[in-house]
């Protein structure tokens, strides 16, 4: 599965979702920009996007509200360290209360990584993240996976994204 995702204002993007109804896509914002993220076994309407391979997912990303991308640089080497991580430990959060979906995307250039939770408020996150689950999860040692070298520029960082309230019925 193909994912691609591109930014811009919220107004452009929602009208790029309206022309391709048949197409899996979700629009999401915060107060920077707004961001379309778009599932296919094809190619992307998008003229200029991000491009991954869906490298792990559970659940449907419609379902969710509130969501938190995880953008994460990981080197070659330490790439199926990461997904084997991952993918071993996504059982902890599949059952938690407010949880919706997850994505796992794997980039086709470059190094980073995104991993997407999807919940259904803000205040199930928050639980998420006070949790043992979530501890133990983010206990694996970076060094394993290469992402404490100090050739990368950029460290992880993370941002908050909501459905817009008039997107949630549709």
């Amino acid at each position: 599965m193909n994912v691609y995702v591109t930014t811009g204002t919220y107004d452009f993007l929602l009208k790029i979702k309206e022309k391709y109804p048949d197409e899996k896509m979700v629009l999401l914002q915060n107060p920077e920009h707004a961001l379309l993220l778009h599932e296919t076994e094809g190619k992307t309407v998008f003229a200029s996007p991000r491009r991954y391979q869906l490298a792990a997912s559970n659940g449907n990303l419609e379902d969710g509200i509130f969501f938190i991308f995880t953008h994460l640089p990981i080197p070659d080497e330490g790439k199926p360290v990461y997904e084997f991580h991952f993918k071993k430990n996504t059982p902890a959060i599949e059952n938690k209360p407010g949880f919706a979906a997850y994505r796992l995307l794997r980039p086709v250039k470059g190094d980073t990584y995104i991993a997407i939770t999807g919940w259904k408020d803000k205040e199930s996150f928050e639980r998420w993240k006070r949790s043992i689950d979530y501890l133990l999860i983010h206990s694996l040692d970076l060094d394993e996976i290469g992402t404490n070298k100090s050739t990368y520029d950029a460290p992880a960082f993370t941002k908050e994204y909501v459905i817009p309230q008039d997107e949630e019925e549709g």
